[in-house]
């Protein structure tokens, strides 16, 4: 999974700061959006044929290990 996450890049000059995949502008965050709203990865790479497997492979492992934190706290909107 390392090697996937090494895929995900942080640059103050790409997107505001945001991960993105391979200093790509494609934010992380658009990415798994659209896997969540039920898009198979064969469908983004027919969307999007300069990203490969496994950058949204590496999407979902950032994702996992983002939500292994030590503790979570409620924001209210």
């Amino acid at each position: 999974m390392e090697n996937l996450i090494n895929r995900i890049t942080l640059d103050s000059e790409i997107c505001h700061g945001k991960p993105t995949i391979r200093g790509l502008r494609y934010p992380v965050e658009n990415v798994l959006e659209l896997m969540a709203a039920g898009m198979s990865i064969d469908e983004l790479l027919a969307d999007y044929p300069d990203l490969e497997r496994e950058d949204f492979l590496a999407c979902l492992a950032y994702a996992s290990k983002l939500v292994q934190v030590k503790s979570i706290h409620s924001i209210t909107q």
